[in-house]
């Protein structure tokens, strides 16, 4: 049975769908079967791996709303050796109609019952806010890997995100919980990153993964090739970061 777990956070622009990509070709490297969700109406995931979000006869638009099939719907990334439950516009829409159906928060996770033994990892990047769809995310996973820079105003931010976090836990889904939290974009000559960090570890000690994702134009380039980074540049610091990030995670699962 796979594990499941959202790549999330409210703040917009910290590295989520760079994190939720290459930490699925950093598993697929490692020898594991992995599943992307989009969840994000931009569909930058689904570009982001090679999957042309424009030619999409069926999305996970249509799987949460009951019109497809999952297996039906997921596509395959060559580039990154992974599995891809792609997204595009049409997403948006689902956030009205989906207030009129049955177990509204429990669509994606009835969807991911249907493929949950062909993977060991399903990821899914979530958009940046507390929506249906950011809800639905949560409802169907394990635990929340929470990318964030080191600076002050992510900080704040991560209080609401553990209190959502506490409320979904305590009214819809008693797995979850937070696995962890990865320093992204991460500049060690910032006097400021540094003290972030310290004061991270300071407070959530070992939720704190010990991987440190560096700030890396080369992750940077690699979604406009459709690629992810770990196969774009895979000498980079970035890419090496994230797949010893993947190693850290299937060490992770062992002990949840």
């Amino acid at each position: 049975m796979a594990k499941i777990f959202c790549v999330a956070n409210q703040k917009g622009g910290v590295g989520k769908t760079t994190t939720a990509v290459n930490l699925a070709a950093g598993l697929a490297q490692l020898n594991q079967r992995v599943l992307l969700a989009d969840l994000d109406p931009q569909g930058n995931a689904t570009m982001g791996s090679g999957v042309n979000k424009a030619t999409l006869e069926a999305s996970i638009y249509e799987v949460l709303l009951g019109m497809s099939d999952i297996r039906a719907v997921r596509k395959r990334s060559e580039a990154g050796g992974f599995d891809v439950l792609p997204a595009n516009r049409e997403l948006a829409g689902a956030e009205v109609e989906m207030v009129e159906l049955e177990q509204r928060e429990a669509r994606l996770k009835n969807a991911f019952a249907q493929v949950a033994d062909d993977y060991d990892f399903i990821l899914i990047d979530c958009p940046p806010a507390l929506s249906m769809l950011t809800l639905n995310g949560l409802c169907s996973a394990h635990g929340v890997i929470i990318p964030m820079q080191c600076e002050y105003y992510a900080l704040e931010g991560l209080s609401d995100l553990v209190n959502t976090i506490k409320k979904v836990h305590a009214k819809l889904n008693p797995e979850l919980k937070v696995i962890g939290l990865l320093r992204v974009m991460f500049d060690p000559r910032m006097t400021l990153s540094q003290q972030v960090s310290d004061q991270l570890e300071q407070h959530f000690g070992d939720k704190v993964f010990k991987t440190v994702i560096p700030r890396n134009v080369r992750l940077a380039e690699a979604p406009s090739y459709g690629l992810p980074g770990v196969t774009f540049d895979p000498a980079s610091k970035g890419a090496q970061a994230y797949i010893a990030f993947g190693a850290e995670m299937v060490e992770r699962i062992k002990t949840l």
